[in-house]
């Protein structure tokens, strides 16, 4: 497991600077401005006498707030460091008795036994609820092949349905065509009986016309044969 490593809080590293010894070391630069000023302003005019030394207390008053707020400010911050180094200490010594309470209490009997239990009930637990989805699942599977079962036995009933329909839609359309064809014929026998008889009557009326004429002009010829005598005799009257 990993462990940060731990600063070791040494009262080297937070040596607390006296505000005293820093005001000693660092010297207010006001008055020598205002020197400057006292100086500039008596060459200069005799009316700024009077303003320069509040001018002067004031600089000093603001020079002395802004190290006040800066201390204040370094303090802070300082404290602040400390704070977080405690805790950061703190935590680090927290989690390392944890850790070691832990592994003082995963190396006991008592829980390597408990461990041992829940792993054994664990591997029980997953054999039974793979054995369930086994069976789950093989029962899905046994509902899916009778189901395909039973689509292919309905699949096959209409099929067989379709071509009983399509074998009498045939036979129909067969013995329809059938029975025209029969009628054709039937009607064209009748037409070709109908033509012979026509053939028959015409060859009969032409035979009778023909003995018609045969005899019409036999009798013509007949007539003929007697007209001559008849004219003969009269001319020879």
């Amino acid at each position: 497991m990993y462990r940060r490593k731990s600063r070791s809080i040494s009262p080297r590293h937070y040596k607390s600077r006296s505000p005293s010894a820093r005001r000693h070391k660092s010297r207010s630069p006001t008055p020598k401005r205002y020197k400057r000023q006292r100086s500039t302003s008596s060459s200069l005019s005799p009316t700024h006498k009077s303003s320069s030394p509040n001018l002067g207390s004031i600089d000093c008053k603001n020079a002395c707030e802004q190290l006040k707020k800066e201390e204040e400010e370094r303090k802070r911050r300082q404290q602040e460091a400390e704070l977080k180094l405690i805790e950061e200490e703190t935590a680090k010594r927290v989690e390392e008795a944890i850790l070691k309470k832990v592994e003082e209490r995963l190396n006991s009997d008592e829980i390597k036994q408990e461990i041992q239990k829940r792993l054994e009930e664990g591997r029980r637990r997953l054999n039974d609820e793979v054995a369930i989805q086994l069976e789950k699942e093989k029962e899905a599977a046994l509902l899916e092949a009778r189901q395909k079962e039973e689509q292919a036995r309905k699949e096959k009933e209409e099929l067989e349905k379709m071509l009983e329909e399509n074998r009498k839609r045939v036979e129909e359309a067969q013995r329809r065509e059938a029975l025209e064809q029969q009628r054709r014929e039937e009607e064209r026998y009748r037409e070709l009986e109908e033509l012979q008889r026509q053939k028959e009557e015409a060859m009969k009326r032409k035979k009778q016309q023909e003995e018609e004429e045969r005899l019409n002009q036999m009798k013509l010829l007949g007539k003929n044969k007697l007209r001559p005598k008849l004219s003969f005799a009269l001319g020879s009257k």
